[in-house]
């Protein structure tokens, strides 16, 4: 199937719940098939597995890739959420693989963060290159989602952590002990290289955007030792995958039909954008 993000966009929605993560959702949904969409950013990552999961339409893109060929720093983030939206995806979780700035959180260790801190560089980071579209981040992540995911960890007995301060480095090298401990130094609490623009883009596209962020390891600065590897962030988040599909799969059983009436959903009430949204 082709859809093409034009000004009046696919002819219905194809899905409303988006899934952004790692090859290893592949398996989460049922009777799926592969929908490529054009956007004005050019191509995302993956073309979008559309299925089901607890009788829901969601749309699954994997940002890095079926081979994992994108590093975070190229990761084409505005193609991807517009391809989502494109599709009528307006809630999107994002499970993702981080680090713990604190020894309070350890490997396995699941967070809903709350806040955001950006520490890339060079990343587009905005739809609107013209006129002043200012949407507001105070808190950047869905409130709505966020409650129904820790209500959900609850129920499957995978207390979360249910607030935490994510920084996101540009990578794709990893912090050295000085950068950790200046990280954990002011109070943040986690550390990663792709929720960011991802968050603010969904923002300015009205989605509600949600975290679930799983630490597979401790940050240079936290303990002593040689450091974390990327063997290491692969082995402790590949344990944890079919627990965290679990998890998904009840977060988007509890997602009411329509929308919660909160700030994700009238980002941009009141402000003139330079185009139509698809």
């Amino acid at each position: 199937m082709t859809a093409t993000a034009q000004e009046d966009g696919p002819p219905k929605p194809v899905a409303d719940i988006g899934v952004i993560g790692g090859s290893g959702f592949y398996e989460f949904l049922t009777d799926a098939e592969e929908v490529r969409v054009e956007t004005p950013f050019g191509e995302p990552s993956e073309a979008v597995l559309v299925g089901e999961v607890e009788g829901r339409r969601v749309a699954f893109l994997p940002r890095h890739g079926k081979d994992h060929r994108f590093p975070p720093h190229k990761i084409p983030f505005r193609a991807n959420l517009w391809a989502l939206r494109a599709l009528g995806v307006r809630r999107i979780l994002a499970p993702t693989a981080v680090g713990s700035l604190t020894a309070s959180y350890g490997p396995g260790t699941l967070v809903i963060p709350d806040q955001l801190v950006d520490r890339t560089g060079g990343r587009v980071q905005s739809y609107y290159d013209k006129y002043a579209v200012h949407a507001p981040f105070a808190d950047p992540y869905c409130p709505s989602g966020r409650a129904h995911a820790i209500a959900a960890a609850r129920k499957a007995d995978w207390v979360p952590a249910g607030s935490g301060t994510l920084v996101v480095i540009n990578g794709p090298r990893f912090s050295t002990r000085a950068e950790s401990r200046w990280y954990a130094a002011q109070g943040w609490t986690l550390i990663g290289m792709t929720g960011h623009p991802e968050a603010v883009l969904a923002r300015e596209l009205a989605m509600c955007y949600t975290t679930l962020a799983l630490i597979t390891d401790t940050d240079a600065g936290v303990e002593e030792g040689e450091g974390v590897t990327q063997a290491e962030v692969f082995e402790v988040f590949g344990k944890n995958m079919t627990r965290l599909r679990e998890l998904l799969a009840k977060v988007i059983a509890a997602f009411p039909a329509e929308r919660e009436d909160d700030l994700c959903v009238h980002a941009l009430d009141g402000i003139r954008l330079p185009f139509e949204l698809p």
